[in-house]
C-alpha cells in the first residue's frame, strides 16, 4: 500500500478523551474514531488489525474442531424469558420493541439462541460432542464506558458453545476450550494467564478467565512470577488427549489466586516462595464457562442416550473479546514513539522510507523494493509521501510497523538501505539485492 492513496488520519495532540495508552495510541495512530461514548469505528489500518486478529482466532478454533455459524444479533426476548434471564440480566442488556409490538434485544451474548437453534436439530447422543462458535459485534450498554475498546458497550467477541452427553464430556470440551485458548493467545504474542473466576450472569458453577498482565488493567491478581518464563508445551497437544489437556490445565491454574469473594488475596492456592509472589493488575482478554444444565433443561435440549432415555444435555460457553484484543495487545507492546505490533498481527509487516522523494535513484530502488515485496506477499506500507524525513519516521514509529527498510542516496552510493527492527530499534545495512529473501527469514 503507498501511503499517498491510504486514509491515514493520524493525530499531533492525545485526545482529551483518552485515558489509557492504547485508547491514545489507537486515537493518534488513525485506528478508531469514537461514534458516540464508548462506539467506535473503525478506520483502515484498526480494521487491518482487527482482521488479522480474527483471522487466528478463527483458525484455532477450527483445528480444535469448533464449527463456524454465524448467529443474529437481534433476539427474541422470548428465548431469555424462557431461560430465566430476561428480567436477570440487568440494565446492561438493550431492549428494544420492533413495529409489531414484539419484545426483542441486542444481543450481549447468545446461550439461549444457540441452545434454540441445537435442541431444533440434535435428537441423539450420536451427534455429540458438538462445538458451534461464531465472532459477532455485541452490545452491552456499560454504564461508565472508558478506556476505548478496552471498555466499550459495542464490540467484536467470539462466542462458542458446547453440547455434550455428561459432565465428563462436558469438562474435556471446556479444557480443549482453554488449551485452543492458550494456542490463540501464543499466536498473538501474548502471556495469557487463565485465573479460576466469578461466572456472573452467564452462570454456572466453573469458569476460567484470561489475563494479561497491565498498569491498566481492571482486576488486582496474585500470581507466581515463575510463570511468565514457563514453556507450557501446548503448541503440538493433541486436543483428543484428556490427560493432556487435563495436565495443561492443572499447571497454568493451580498456582494463582486473585481477589474475589472465593480468595483471600494475601493467600495463594498453593505455597509460592515469597520471592515468587507476584501482584499485578491484569486485562481480561476472555472467559469460559460450564454450567451444565443451566440453559438445556429449561429450553428443552434434550437428547436420547445410549439407553434410550432423555436427558438434558450439558453445555459451556467460551469468549474472547477479539476487539479488546487489540487494546491489550497495545498496552503490551508499546513504547514512548508509539505501537510495536507482533508480526502476526501488524497491520503491514514493512514499511518502505524514501527519505529523499525527488532523488530518482532513491525513487526507483523504493519502488522495486515496494513491488518485490508486495508480488512475495510481505504486505509492506510505501510511504511515498513529499514530506520530511523525520515526519516519515514518526509515522512509521506510531502506527508500529515491525520492521522499516529507510531508502536514502546516501546508502545507495554502497548498494544498501537501512533496516530497522521496531522492537530492538536496532539497525543494520542490507544490501538492495537480497531484500526479499532475509525479510522473509526475519518473519
Amino acid at each position: 500500500m503507498r501511503l499517498t492513496r491510504y486514509f491515514l488520519p493520524v493525530l499531533r495532540e492525545v485526545p482529551a478523551e483518552a485515558q489509557i495508552t492504547s485508547h491514545k495510541l489507537m486515537l493518534r495512530a488513525g485506528m478508531i474514531k469514537q461514534a458516540v461514548s464508548g462506539i467506535y469505528s473503525w478506520m483502515p489500518l484498526g480494521l487491518k488489525v482487527l482482521q488479522k486478529i480474527e483471522r487466528i482466532v478463527v483458525e484455532e478454533q477450527e483445528r480444535a474442531g469448533h464449527l463456524p455459524l454465524l448467529m443474529p444479533t437481534i433476539q427474541p426476548a422470548s428465548l431469555w424469558q424462557m431461560s430465566g434471564r430476561y428480567d436477570d440480566y440487568g440494565e446492561e442488556m438493550l431492549r428494544i420493541r420492533d413495529r409489531h409490538n414484539r419484545d426483542l434485544l441486542y444481543g450481549p451474548t447468545n446461550e439461549e439462541l444457540i441452545t434454540e437453534i441445537f435442541s431444533s436439530h440434535v435428537k441423539s447422543y450420536r451427534d455429540l460432542p458438538l462445538t458451534l462458535f461464531h465472532i459477532q459485534w455485541k452490545f452491552r450498554d456499560e454504564m461508565r464506558p472508558r478506556f476505548g475498546v478496552m471498555r466499550g458497550r459495542e464490540f467484536l467477541m467470539k462466542d462458542g458453545y458446547n453440547f455434550d452427553i455428561d459432565m465428563d464430556a462436558a469438562i474435556h470440551s471446556y479444557n480443549r476450550h482453554l488449551v485452543s485458548y492458550l494456542k490463540t493467545y501464543e499466536r498473538l504474542g501474548l502471556k495469557a494467564i487463565p485465573m479460576r473466576a466469578d461466572t456472573g450472569p452467564i452462570g454456572g458453577n466453573y469458569s476460567h478467565e484470561f489475563l494479561v498482565l497491565a498498569d491498566t488493567g481492571e482486576s488486582e491478581v496474585f500470581f507466581d512470577k515463575r510463570i511468565l518464563d514457563f514453556n507450557f508445551g501446548i503448541a503440538n497437544v493433541d486436543f483428543d488427549d484428556i490427560d493432556e489437556c487435563q495436565k495443561i490445565v492443572d499447571e497454568w491454574t493451580a498456582p494463582y489466586a486473585r481477589t474475589d469473594e472465593t480468595h483471600d488475596p494475601e493467600i495463594f492456592d498453593r505455597d509460592v516462595p515469597e520471592e515468587f509472589q507476584g501482584v499485578s493488575r491484569a486485562i481480561e482478554v476472555g472467559q469460559i464457562f460450564y454450567f451444565g444444565t443451566k440453559y438445556s433443561e429449561p429450553m428443552g435440549a434434550y437428547v436420547t442416550n445410549s439407553e434410550g432415555k432423555q436427558v438434558p444435555v450439558h453445555m459451556g460457553s467460551h469468549g474472547i473479546g477479539v476487539s479488546r484484543l487489540v487494546g491489550a495487545i497495545i498496552e503490551a507492546f508499546h513504547d514512548d514513539k508509539g505501537i510495536k505490533w507482533p508480526i502476526s498481527v501488524a497491520p503491514f509487516k514493512v514499511g518502505i522510507v524514501n527519505t529523499v522523494m525527488g532523488d530518482s535513484e532513491s525513487c526507483e530502488i523504493s519502488e522495486k523494493i515496494y513491488s518485490e515485496l508486495t508480488n512475495a506477499n510481505l504486505d509492506p506500507l510505501y510511504d511515498d509521501r513529499d514530506e520530511r524525513v523525520g515526519s516519515k519516521f514518526t509515522t512509521m514509529e506510531l502506527i508500529g510497523i515491525p520492521w522499516r527498510i529507510t531508502v536514502g542516496p546516501r546508502g545507495l552510493k554502497k548498494g544498501i538501505v537501512e533496516l530497522t527492527d521496531r522492537h530492538t530499534g536496532e539497525s543494520r545495512e542490507i544490501p538492495t539485492d537480497n531484500i526479499v529473501t532475509l525479510i522473509k527469514e526475519l518473519i
